[in-house]
């Protein structure tokens, strides 16, 4: 495989670029986490695309902020007892995590905006480029479109809605992280041995099972189904499948609504997705002969995977702990990235 020299000899500075905004949407991912996990996604109930990144500079402001949530579903039927102080706590979050959008809107804006009058985006790459500022600008809308759902009557955002807007967090992560290593100048020598369509077809599948199982986490998030049969793993309540899973008819209808349902498939699709990493392991290590001729992110992706599963138990029985929470959301799309790594190192070979 031949790489257009055009790339080469631009290629460093704009990988370093696509890093560095991957590295900003991994944090705004976990303050997004923090954020949901300390009841603060609504304590905003105006959107201001222009102004909004001035946080309120005295007194008259921060009551008028107080009195537009005051007015809200959350704060009457949940956080009737809070004060203003009270309300600057969660207040901080929300608003740490929208002043993070826009600063990673300016920081793939700007530079894309030189890059291109430089004349340095590769030919092939500019729709590219400018496709995910679209997806940036989708994400900010379905930001407070999810927030919208949650001052209407329930002070509460649609899960659905949540799933979405993460689902697209992770798939701009991931789409900027294929583009930089796609950026990256080819080896002048193999030094494994080459990869099977069928090791490739075996990757794209555990890559749908974590897609899924990410999707199952996000409903599991926005329902908070995490604080329902935290008291053992794998099975809920003494049993494999729980009474209570049953609620509605037709049964399929609980995997979406019924926290319990939700949860219940969250678990296993997470245990699904543990042994399917660690079979396309195994399968690499059994077409390479010896994990010695194995890459390090192919070992690090099992690893990882075993991490990850870990953090999730260590979620649900620590009662959906902040800490432990918010890291079980970073390793997910630390999981993400080393398949990335590995689906892009297949492709190259």
């Amino acid at each position: 495989m031949n790489q257009n020299p055009q790339i080469i000899a631009s290629s460093r500075p704009l990988r370093t670029w696509l890093l560095s905004i991957c590295a900003l949407i991994f944090a705004m991912v976990i303050i997004g986490a923090i954020t949901r996990l300390t009841d603060s996604g609504l304590s905003m109930v105006e959107w201001r695309p222009l102004w909004g990144f001035l946080p309120p500079l005295n007194d008259a402001e921060w009551n008028r902020v107080f009195d537009l949530y005051k007015a809200s579903p959350e704060y009457e039927k949940k956080h009737f007892w809070m004060e203003l102080a009270d309300f600057k706590g969660i207040f901080f979050w929300e608003y740490l995590h929208r002043v993070l959008g826009r600063i990673i809107g300016l920081a793939y804006g700007v530079p894309l905006l030189v890059f291109w009058l430089r004349g340095m985006i590769p030919y092939g790459y500019g729709w590219k480029f400018f496709g995910m500022l679209i997806l940036g600008g989708l994400q900010g809308l379905m930001g407070w479109y999810m927030v919208k759902s949650g001052l209407i009557d329930q002070p509460a955002v649609s899960h659905y809605r949540l799933a979405a807007h993460l689902s697209l967090a992770f798939l701009i992560f991931g789409l900027l992280l294929w583009l930089a290593l796609s950026l990256k100048p080819l080896p002048t020598q193999k030094t494994n041995p080459p990869y099977t369509l069928a090791l490739k077809l075996h990757l794209v599948g555990v890559l749908a099972i974590i897609c899924i199982t990410i999707i199952w986490g996000a409903f599991t998030a926005g329902m908070d189904a995490g604080l329902v049969y935290n008291d053992s793993f794998p099975k809920m309540g003494g049993q494999w499948i729980p009474p209570t899973l049953k609620q509605y008819v037709p049964l399929w209808v609980n995997f979406f609504e019924n926290p319990v349902g939700i949860q219940f498939v969250h678990r296993w699709l997470g245990i699904t997705s543990v042994i399917a990493v660690l079979s396309y392991w195994a399968h690499t290590v059994i077409r390479s002969r010896t994990s010695k001729h194995v890459h390090s992110y192919v070992h690090a992706f099992a690893v990882v995977a075993l991490v990850q599963m870990s953090l999730g138990i260590a979620t649900l029985l620590t009662n959906v702990d902040l800490h432990v929470a918010a890291t079980h959301q970073a390793g997910a799309l630390v999981l993400l990235s080393l398949l990335i790594v590995n689906l892009h190192h297949l492709k190259r070979s």
